[in-house]
C-alpha cells in the first residue's frame, strides 16, 4: 500500500497486538486491490472478484468448521 489507508475493518481489536485488518488499496492492480494483513506482518492481496468468493462461502457457513480450528 502506497499511502495508509484506514482499515475497513480490524479483527480482534479489543487489545495493541496488532490484530489482522483489512484494507482496500485503491493504488493497487485490480488484482491485489483488497488486503488483508495479520499480527505477524504477513500480508494477502486479492482482486475484488475473490474477496466476494470469500465473503460467499464465509455466509454460506463453508468456513465454519476453520472458525473453530
Amino acid at each position: 500500500m502506497t499511502a495508509s489507508p484506514e482499515p475497513l475493518a480490524t479483527f480482534c481489536g479489543n487489545c495493541d497486538c496488532g490484530c489482522p485488518q483489512l484494507f482496500v488499496d485503491e493504488s493497487a492492480p485490480p488484482e491485489r486491490r483488497i488486503v488483508i494483513t495479520d499480527d505477524f506482518g504477513q500480508r494477502v492481496e486479492m482482486s475484488p472478484d475473490q474477496f466476494g468468493s470469500l465473503i460467499e462461502e464465509a455466509k454460506a457457513g463453508r468456513l465454519d468448521a476453520a472458525a473453530g480450528a
